[in-house]
């Protein structure tokens, strides 16, 4: 049995912080704020993938801490996000099967986000940002409306097309 997601909210008023005192900042420093602030509470892993319409695969943009799969297809988790345009929570990536793209075998949970290019753009998501975690349930429904709040103040658009979807039939 596990713990669950951890509590993060002291990582997520850093990040907010200082976003208040600089304003919008690029996917680069973004990523790297983000992994400052969120590597000690859980997260394994965050990058940005954009969406490249003439292969149809996702591409690796910014990325801490490691290198990660690239191209990814549409099939696996940040494909589904970014095609339905709405958040992927994860408690368990082995539950999965054909739909997880396995780039970190360590890797247990996962939240994928959909973005736009602008406000208002909820018919288009044209790239994910993708949070791993080592932990089993490490991601929940909070995560999502932070990590989302933060992103908006960072001067990114994300998409909100629905409730996340869960890795658990059932739970959408």
């Amino acid at each position: 049995m596990t713990a669950g997601p951890p509590d993060r909210a002291a990582a997520y008023r850093s990040i907010e912080d200082h976003l208040a005192r600089v304003g919008p900042v690029d996917a680069g420093v973004f990523i790297d704020l983000a992994w400052d602030a969120l590597s000690p509470v859980g997260v394994s892993w965050i990058g940005f993938y954009r969406h490249d319409l003439d292969s149809d695969q996702l591409l690796l943009e910014h990325r801490r801490d490691r290198p990660a799969c690239s191209p990814i297809g549409l099939h696996g988790v940040c494909g589904q996000a970014l095609r339905h345009r709405r958040t992927r929570i994860v408690r368990d990536v082995t539950e999965l099967g054909e739909d997880y793209v396995a780039c970190d075998p360590r890797d247990r949970s996962e939240l994928v986000i959909p973005l736009g290019r602008d406000p208002g753009t909820a018919e288009t998501a044209d790239r994910v940002l993708d949070l791993d975690s080592f932990e089993l349930d490490a991601f929940s429904d909070v995560d999502d409306a932070r990590i989302r709040a933060i992103l908006e103040i960072a001067g990114f658009h994300p998409i909100d097309a629905g409730p996340p979807l869960r890795s658990v039939p059932g739970e959408d």
